[in-house]
């Protein structure tokens, strides 16, 4: 639990918050004129004017308003219920891997269990149209990761993020566990369609965090502000897919400003999707094929004990496991050969192998009654995951 503040000290951080024009760097200079928010709450006009610019001047003035003070009431009254929490930078619970970045939120609204902030933490994030290889990309990862109890950290997006949280899911409840930052107030849940994959993170003892008051929708202003809170909270940021020009990126290039690590995997050279990954790591991101060379690079500094108990049961179970994914023998079959790693068509296979249609039909219908090969809803064909 949160050391507890008094209510007129809470009041004046969520004022704080809300004032209009107020971001969280012009708060952190206002509070280095002035001792704590109360002290600023207390100060006159006059006070106030001698010390901000008068844009700001006049913010402070309307969040003494009766909108603010609602807001305000409303907030106070949410923390009270059971797992859900205020948090202000002067209170332990607050992240420390957050409170030191250059824009540090003013208040989180946290939902959940509070443990997960104190976890050593992974970023995961990628494109919202991610392609089958990409979600299973980021499952795997954020499964692996978690099962050696960190906290994966992703913003509840349609595509990879979703993908993120449910691969940290699996791992159980007593990995690392995922918190989901919102774009939006934590009584909101964007897309609406994710309402039951956080409940099922609130389930699994994960965690909603957000810096915006209650109430508030999504709007696309919202989301890089939202991206460096998951830079902010990670010690390192993986890339799985992402257009050149996309908010992953931007997360990523906020990663390297905060001094964190950025990993990205690499795709093809074909895919649209690949050109983000494929540019960070020309800036010089570390490429990574598997979860543990994301580990070999952090080093084990951050590496939390694991729960041998846990891993002692995993350990029984009947699939070997190698890296992030279950290992299996690829096929021998010179269609599967000709496939390649692309999503490829018939007519193209049917160039390179020469066989002769109703063969090539058979080796086709092979593969794919036994998992090796799936069909794209376009009618390319593409092999299925694996690790050798």
């Amino acid at each position: 639990m949160p050391h507890t503040l008094s209510t007129e000290m809470l009041t004046a951080w969520l004022r704080l918050s809300m004032t209009p024009g107020l971001g969280p760097i012009s708060a952190q200079r206002l509070l280095s004129h002035f001792s704590c928010p109360q002290a600023v709450e207390q100060c006159s006009p006059q006070q106030l004017a001698a010390h901000v610019p008068k844009a700001i001047c006049e913010g402070l003035l309307a969040a003494r308003g009766e909108a603010v003070t609602r807001q305000i009431h409303l907030a106070l009254q949410w923390a009270l219920e059971p797992d859900q929490f205020i948090l202000t930078p002067d209170q332990a619970q607050y992240p420390a891997q957050l409170r030191h970045t250059a824009d540090a939120p003013t208040v989180l609204y946290a939902k959940g269990d509070l443990d997960r902030l104190q976890q050593p933490a992974l970023a995961i994030v990628g494109a919202r149209n991610a392609t089958a290889d990409g979600l299973e990309h980021a499952s795997d990862f954020a499964c692996t990761l978690a099962r050696r109890g960190w906290c994966v950290i992703s913003g509840l997006a349609q595509g990879v993020d979703a993908a993120a949280h449910r691969g940290a899911l699996q791992a159980g409840p007593t990995s690392g566990g995922t918190i989901a930052v919102l774009g939006t107030g934590a009584d909101i849940v964007y897309p609406r369609h994710h309402a039951e994959l956080a409940r099922r993170i609130l389930n699994a003892r994960g965690l909603l965090l957000t810096e915006f008051p209650l109430g508030t929708p999504a709007r696309p202003h919202h989301f890089p502000r939202r991206n460096r809170i998951v830079a902010g909270l990670s010690h390192g940021v993986l890339v799985v897919e992402a257009a050149l020009k996309s908010g992953s990126l931007l997360t990523a290039k906020l990663a390297v400003e905060m001094n964190r690590e950025v990993f990205a995997i690499p795709g093809s050279i074909v895919s649209p999707l690949s050109r983000g990954p494929h540019a960070l790591i020309q800036e010089g991101a570390k490429l990574v094929e598997r979860a543990e060379d994301i580990l070999d690079e952090l080093g084990a500094a951050h590496v939390p004990a694991l729960n041998f108990a846990e891993h002692a049961t995993q350990a029984t179970s009947t699939t070997v496991l190698t890296g992030d994914a279950a290992a299996k023998a690829e096929p021998c079959s010179p269609v599967w050969d000709a496939i390649g790693y692309d999503p490829v068509s018939e007519d193209t296979l049917q160039q390179r192998t020469n066989l002769l249609p109703a063969i090539l039909q058979c080796e086709l219908l092979s593969l794919e009654l036994n998992g090796d090969i799936e069909r794209r809803p376009n009618g390319r064909i593409v092999r299925t995951r694996r690790r050798s």
